[in-house]
């Protein structure tokens, strides 16, 4: 399976050889695993992981955006900003307070 996350100015990931996915929308969290049928979601403020066939796993903090799996086997992830890392304490700590700021000071500053 393939997983793409982009923002508007750059590709974060492009992995062609990822068995799972873990990600996050309104309703809570979720898995994605190749042969899923065609879905499409909005995200929340959070942490997507991925699993490679040797069970190595990665992260990638995301700021909101949207999900689509097409053909049960291309997974891409459209978002404002996304931090990819190795330490998932750090990110979940961290970089997805940073964004929750950022999301209410913009919503603060509509108001």
């Amino acid at each position: 399976m393939r997983l793409l996350i982009t923002t508007p100015t750059s590709v974060i990931v492009d992995d062609p050889n990822v068995v799972a996915v873990r990600a996050e929308d309104e309703s809570g969290s979720f898995g994605i695993l190749n042969n899923h049928a065609d879905f499409l979601t909005a995200l929340t403020v959070s942490v997507v992981s991925w699993h490679h066939s040797d069970n190595r796993q990665q992260f990638c903090a995301v700021r909101r955006g949207v999900l689509s799996v097409t053909n049960g086997s291309e997974v891409a992830i459209a978002t404002r900003e996304a931090i990819r890392g190795d330490d998932l304490d750090k990110l979940e700590r961290v970089i997805l307070a940073e964004f929750r700021e950022v999301l209410e000071a913009e919503r603060t500053a509509r108001t």
